[in-house]
C-alpha cells in the first residue's frame, strides 16, 4: 500500500544504494549494443557542488538515463581534476594554521600532504552528485592524478615537444605576485574599482618647455618606459615622430613612435608604452622593436632595474612615492578621478601583474586548424549551433598557450638541464639522462625544471586519458569518442578547445584518420537568480543545490532545472519553481495511489494496447504513444525544456487532470469486461509515464515502479524506454475525447465567468450539430453532463433564448440558458467594479513604466515585476471585458 506521500528524504538514499549495489551505473553489461558515451567535465577535488553543478550533471544523467533505458551500452565517465592553484591554496592554508610554509616542509613532503588531504577531504562533490541522483559508472573513477593519467600527461608533452609544438620562451604573462605563479585568462578576474588617472608630463629633448602629456592608471610602471606612441595622423605630434623624451626620475630616453594604438580622441592622444608590464604595450614593442624593461620581481616589488631609492618597494608603495616626486618635479598636470577594471587573481585576491619571464608554451595555432576544420565540416557540432561563431573567433586569434605553473602541485614538467643550459625532455629522468650521456659524451648532473604543467593541459586529455591512452586499451576502443559534451559556455576556450585540439592531434579512427573527441558539444545556460541576477556570495543570492533537494527532494530540482533548459536561454531560479514542480511530484504520486485503489496493476501478463475497445482507452493509449514520441524527439535534439513539458502535460493534464475523471464510472460500476480493460489501459499508461518520467525524476518513478507491480523484469532504470507505435494512435477517438475535452473546458470556463454556482446545474442547447457531433453527444452524454454540471442537453428548436450564452466547439454552437441560474444586473455591476479597479490598476503601472525616470533607477527585478503585473492585470479586464459582452448579449 502506498503512503500518503513520497518519503523522498529517507527513500532516496535506499534507491540510489539499490541501483549502485546492482551494478546498474556500470558500462560494458550490453557488450552487443551501441555504445553510448559522455565523459564528466571533472570537478575539482577542492569543490563543492553549486547549482551550476546541479544543471550540468543534471542534464548529462537526463541523456544517460534515457539511452541507458534504449538500450545502449552507456558509459557516463566519472573523474576529478587535481586543480593545481585550487588544491595547493586549500592545503597551504592548513599548513599556515599550523605555523608552518610549504618551504619549511620542502617540495616532497608538502606533496605528501596534499595527498593526505586529498584522501581525507577530496571528492565531497561525488557524494553530492550521488544525492541528486546522478548515475555515473563510479567503478571507473579516475582522478589527473593517477599514475597512469600522469604518463599519459607526460607523453603528451614530450612528443609535442619533439614535434617543435612545444617551446620556451620569455613572454609577458598573467603573474600573480602573492602565489607567485602565472596564472591562465580563465583565472583572471575583472573587478571595478575606483582610482584615478594620473596625468604626467614627459619633457621633450631639444625643446625647452615643451612636454607630451601621459595619462596613467598605474603611475608605477612608468619606471619601465621605453616610448610614447602618438597616431601618425595626429597634428600635435607629427613632428615629433621618431624624436625623443627624456623619462622623469630614471632619465632614459624615450622614442615617439606612431602607432595605431594611439587615439587621437582619447586624453592628449600621448600613451606611455612599458613592453613589459601591458600586453598592449608590448604589441607595440614587437611592432616597433622595442626594449622589454622589467621592473618587478616575483612579489610585484620594484628590481635593480629602477633607481635605487625605489628598489626592493613594493608596487603601490612605490606608486604613492612616484606621484609625490613628479608633483615635486612639477611633472604632475592633473589627477582624475575614474572608474576603470583591474584585472585580480581569482584564487589569491590581489591585483596580477603582466610579467616578462621564461615560461614553455604550446604552439596552439598549428594545433587549432584541425580543430576549426572539425567543426567547419560537421564532425562535432555545437549545440545551440551560435556557439560556433565564439569558437572559431577564438581559434582563430588563438595565442601561444602558456602551460607551466611555478606550483608544486601538479604534472611537473618533464624536462632536465645540464650545467650548460642544455635541455633534455623526456617521459623519465633514466631517459633524459640517456640523452644527456649521447649528446656529452659523459655522464653530466642534470637538473629538472621545478615548474608543473597548466591544470588544463592535464584535463585536455580526459576523453581519452580516462580510458587509458596510450594504450589500446578496450574501453578506448569500445566508448572513444563519446557522443556528448555537456559544458557552460565559459570554458569553450579554456577546455572544450584544447580536447578538440588535443583528440585530433593523438587520436586517430579505423581509417587512420585524426579523430574529435566528442560528436556534439552541448552548451547550457547559466543560472541565475529568480530576478535574473548572476548569483555571487558578495550579493547574498547564492542558490545552494542540496539545499533545495533537501526541502524539496531531488527529484523536483531535477525537473526544475529541465524544465527551465532552453537552448539560448538562462534560467531563474527561484524556491517557487522547484515547490511547484515538488507539487507535480506529488500529483504523479496521487494518480499511481489512485491506480492502486483501483486494482490497475501491471501484472506482467500480455496487454496489448492495440486491441482496447473503449473510445476513453484507445485515446489515453495514443496521446501516451505522442507523449513518448515527443519527449524522445525533444531528448534527441537537446531540448529539454521541450521534453519536460511534454512529460509534465500528458501527467497531469491529459492522464490526470482527465483520463482519471472520465475512467472514474467505469471503477465505480460492476466488474466486467470494460472495467477490465480500463484497468489494464490505467497500469499501461502510468507505466509509460514512469517511463518518460524517469529520467528527470528518477526516486520517485522507481519507487512506484516497484510499488505498482511485482512482476517486473528489471527495475525502472534499466527498464525499456517507450517506442513509438502509430498503430496505437486512434484518430477517430483522439478526434471525439478532445471535442469532448475542449467543450467541457469551455462550459466550465463560461460558468466561472458568469459567476455560476459551482454546485448549480444548468441546461444546454445545442445548434448546427453534424452527424459526427451529434453522434458523439449520444455516446459521451453521461460524462458531459456529470463533468460539465448540465441537467438536460437538448437540439435547439428556432432562435436562441433570452439569456443563454453561447459556446462554439467546432460547427456547433451550445447555449446555456442562465437568466433564471445568476442575476444579471448584479452580475455586471460585480464585473464592472471588477473592471474599473483593473483599469486604475493598468492606468498607475503604465505610468511607472513610461516614466523614464522610475526605469532609469528601479532595480532589474522591480521593472521585470512591473511589467507581469501589468501584463496579468490586463489579461484579467479582457476577460472581464469578454464576460461582460456576453452578459449585454443575454438582454
Amino acid at each position: 500500500m502506498l503512503e500518503k506521500t513520497f518519503d523522498f528524504a529517507n527513500r532516496e538514499k535506499d534507491i540510489y544504494d539499490n541501483w549502485d549495489d546492482k551494478g546498474a551505473f556500470k558500462c560494458g553489461q550490453r557488450p552487443d549494443a551501441d555504445p553510448f558515451t559522455i565523459i564528466l567535465p571533472p570537478p575539482n577535488v577542492t569543490g563543492n557542488l553549486h547549482i551550476g553543478h546541479a544543471l550540468n550533471h543534471t542534464l548529462q544523467d537526463i541523456l544517460i538515463r534515457f539511452e541507458r533505458m534504449r538500450g545502449k551500452d552507456v558509459l557516463w565517465q566519472p573523474g576529478m581534476d587535481h586543480a593545481g592553484i585550487a588544491t595547493q591554496m586549500v592545503v597551504e592554508r592548513k599548513l599556515d594554521a599550523e605555523g608552518i610554509s610549504r618551504h619549511d616542509l620542502g617540495r616532497d613532503k608538502f606533496i605528501e600532504r596534499v595527498w593526505e588531504w586529498k584522501e581525507e577531504s577530496g571528492g565531497m562533490i561525488f557524494n553530492q552528485m550521488r544525492r541528486l541522483g546522478q548515475s555515473c559508472d563510479w567503478s571507473r573513477q579516475k582522478f589527473t592524478m593517477d599514475d597512469g593519467f600522469v604518463e599519459a600527461v607526460l607523453k603528451k608533452f614530450v612528443d609535442l615537444y619533439h614535434d617543435d609544438l612545444i617551446f620556451k620562451a620569455k613572454r609577458l604573462v598573467n603573474w600573480d605576485p602573492k602565489l607567485c605563479t602565472a596564472i591562465s585568462d580563465l583565472e583572471v578576474e575583472q573587478k571595478e574599482v575606483n582610482g584615478n588617472y594620473w596625468h604626467f608630463k614627459y619633457p621633450v629633448d631639444g625643446q625647452e618647455g615643451r612636454f607630451i602629456t601621459v595619462a596613467t592608471t598605474r603611475p608605477e610602471t612608468m619606471l619601465g618606459d621605453v616610448a610614447v606612441a602618438v597616431n601618425a595622423d595626429d597634428e600635435r605630434y607629427k613632428d615629433l615622430i621618431g624624436k625623443t623624451l627624456t623619462l622623469p626620475i630614471v632619465g632614459r630616453k624615450l622614442i615617439v613612435v606612431a602607432d595605431e594604438h594611439a587615439d587621437p580622441e582619447k586624453g592628449s592622444g600621448a600613451v606611455k608604452i612599458t613592453p613589459a608590464h601591458d600586453f598592449d604595450d608590448h604589441m607595440v614593442g614587437k611592432r616597433h622593436d622595442l626594449e622589454n624593461i622589467n621592473i618587478f620581481d616575483e612579489y610585484a616589488h620594484l628590481n635593480d632595474n629602477v633607481p635605487e631609492e625605489y628598489r626592493g618597494m613594493e608596487r603601490f608603495e612605490a606608486r604613492k612615492k612616484i606621484v609625490a616626486k613628479m608633483d615635486e618635479l612639477g611633472l604632475l598636470e592633473k589627477i582624475e578621478p575614474t572608474v576603470h577594471m583591474v584585472p585580480y587573481g581569482d584564487r589569491s585576491g590581489v591585483p596580477i601583474e603582466p610579467w616578462l619571464t621564461d615560461q614553455w608554451y604550446v604552439d596552439a595555432e598549428t594545433l587549432a586548424k584541425k580543430a576549426i576544420s572539425a567543426v567547419e565540416d560537421g564532425d562535432t557540432k555545437f549545440v545551440p549551433k551560435t556557439w560556433e561563431k565564439t569558437y572559431f573567433e577564438w581559434m582563430r586569434n588563438i595565442e601561444p598557450w602558456c602551460v607551466s605553473r611555478q606550483l608544486w602541485w601538479g604534472h611537473q614538467i618533464p624536462a632536465w638541464y645540464g650545467p650548460d643550459g642544455e635541455t633534455f625532455v623526456a617521459v623519465t629522468e633514466e631517459e633524459a639522462q640517456k640523452e644527456a650521456d649521447a649528446h656529452y659524451g659523459e655522464v653530466k648532473e642534470l637538473t629538472r625544471d621545478e615548474d608543473v604543467l597548466d591544470t588544463w593541459f592535464s584535463s585536455a586529455l580526459w576523453p581519452n586519458g580516462t580510458m587509458g591512452w596510450p594504450e589500446d586499451t578496450p574501453e578506448l576502443k569500445r566508448y572513444y569518442k563519446s557522443d556528448v559534451l555537456v559544458t557552460g559556455f565559459d570554458i569553450i576556450f579554456f577546455w572544450v578547445a584544447r580536447m578538440m585540439m588535443d583528440g585530433l592531434y593523438f587520436m586517430k579512427d579505423e581509417n587512420g584518420e585524426p579523430e574529435v573527441p566528442f560528436e556534439t558539444v552541448y552548451v547550457h545556460a547559466l543560472v541565475r537568480d529568480e530576478h535574473g541576477a548572476k548569483m555571487s556570495k558578495s550579493k547574498g543570492n547564492v542558490i545552494d543545490p542540496l539545499e533545495l533537494a533537501d526541502k524539496y527532494g531531488a527529484d523536483a530540482l531535477r525537473f526544475t532545472l529541465a524544465a527551465m533548459e532552453a537552448q539560448g536561454r538562462d534560467i531563474k531560479m527561484s524556491d517557487k519553481r522547484v515547490e511547484g514542480y515538488r507539487n507535480f511530484g506529488t500529483k504523479l504520486w496521487n494518480a499511481a495511489k489512485f491506480c492502486e485503489m483501483n486494482e490497475c496493476f501491471n501484472t506482467g501478463g500480455e496487454f496489448n494496447p492495440s486491441d482496447v475497445n473503449l473510445t476513453l482507452n484507445k485515446w489515453i493509449i495514443g496521446e501516451a504513444e505522442k507523449a513518448a514520441l515527443k519527449v524522445t524527439e525533444s531528448l534527441e535534439a537537446f531540448r529539454y525544456n521541450d521534453a519536460a513539458a511534454a512529460a509534465y502535460h500528458f501527467t497531469w493534464g491529459t492522464f490526470c487532470d482527465w483520463f482519471i475523471e472520465l475512467v472514474k464510472p467505469q471503477f465505480y460500476a460492476d466488474d466486467g469486461a470494460d472495467k477490465d480493460e480500463c484497468r489494464k489501459t490505467a497500469a499501461w499508461v502510468m507505466d509509460q509515464i514512469l517511463k518518460m518520467l524517469h529520467p528527470f525524476m528518477p526516486f520517485v518513478t522507481e519507487e512506484l515502479w516497484g510499488k505498482l507491480s511485482e512482476n517486473r523484469d528489471s527495475d525502472l532504470i534499466l527498464a525499456t524506454w517507450p517506442t513509438y507505435n502509430a498503430a496505437n494512435v486512434n484518430e477517430a477517438a483522439s478526434e471525439e475525447m478532445n471535442w469532448l475535452i475542449t467543450l467541457i473546458t469551455d462550459i466550465r470556463a463560461a460558468r466561472s465567468e458568469m459567476n455560476v454556482p459551482a454546485g448549480a446545474k444548468i441546461d444546454m442547447l445545442v445548434a448546427d450539430a453534424a452527424d459526427g457531433t451529434k453522434n458523439a453527444l449520444s455516446a459521451q452524454m453521461d460524462v458531459l453532463k456529470r463533468l460539465a454540471r448540465l441537467e438536460n442537453v437538448d437540439t435547439l428548436d428556432g432562435d436562441a433564448p433570452n439569456g443563454a450564452i453561447s459556446v462554439v466547439v467546432g460547427e456547433a454552437t451550445y447555449y446555456l440558458p442562465l437568466a433564471d441560474v445568476i442575476d444579471i444586473d448584479a452580475e455586471k455591476a460585480r464585473l464592472g467594479k471588477s473592471l474599473e479597479k483593473l483599469e486604475k490598476e493598468i492606468k498607475s503601472v503604465s505610468g511607472r513604466l513610461n516614466n523614464e525616470n522610475f526605469v532609469s533607477k528601479a532595480p532589474a527585478h522591480v521593472i521585470a515585476e512591473n511589467k507581469k503585473g501589468l501584463e496579468e492585470a490586463e489579461t484579467k479586464a479582457d476577460k472581464i471585458k469578454q464576460a461582460l459582452e456576453r452578459l449585454n448579449a443575454m438582454n
